[in-house]
């Protein structure tokens, strides 16, 4: 089996993936062959860990989001609902001490469907999944980070919107305790214990 088929087997039979985590299954430890500190640039393995993560990236059943702990997350299409139930839930834990400009920004992305930004704004909005958050290339050559709303997303890729958030929410909670982690650390749970 190469390491493309087996990155997506471990990703098909947890839910979950992390794109580089010092404890749960990540792509970087998998391609390096252990959990590595630091970034994985400079490990002998990085231009195969490139490759590797973008391969994964494009897959079509792949959904790249900031899932676990705030850090990139490679989710099975099986867990798309999931991810979307609690996403447009509009939750509290979603928007408790969100400043004005992401506020802002959020209200822009719902409006306009999709629209290019950067900054800690596009970043909490992505890790409390109030957008999919995206990183393309441009033309000019720079890597800009995409926003665009869940629905947006939903009708482009095809992922059914037929679960509560509450079950949507059950379903990640178990898919991440499977991995070895806890409900802490899903965005929910940050908010549930006030950080």
């Amino acid at each position: 089996m190469d390491t493309d088929e087996r990155l997506l087997a471990e990703l098909s039979a947890h839910g979950l993936l992390l794109q580089q985590d010092l404890q749960l299954p990540s792509v970087v430890a998998i391609v390096a062959g252990e959990p590595l500190h630091g970034s994985w640039w400079s490990h002998p393995s990085g231009h195969a860990i490139f490759d590797r993560l973008n391969a994964l990236a494009a897959h079509r059943d792949v959904l790249v989001t900031r899932l676990v702990s705030g850090k990139v997350t490679f989710v099975h299409r099986r867990l798309w609902p999931a991810v979307l139930a609690a996403a447009i839930e509009r939750a509290a834990w979603q928007f408790a001490r969100l400043q004005a400009p992401a506020r802002e920004l959020y209200e822009s992305v719902e409006r306009q469907g999709m629209l290019f930004a950067t900054g800690r704004s596009a970043k909490e909005l992505e890790r409390r999944l109030l957008v999919h958050g995206e990183q393309v290339h441009t033309e000019k050559g720079h890597h800009e980070l995409r926003l665009e709303s869940w629905a947006v997303w939903a009708e482009r890729d095809g992922c059914p919107g037929d679960l509560t958030a509450a079950e949507g929410r059950r379903q990640l909670e178990a898919a991440v305790r499977g991995l070895g982690g806890t409900d802490a650390l899903l965005p929910w749970g940050k908010a549930v214990r006030g950080e």
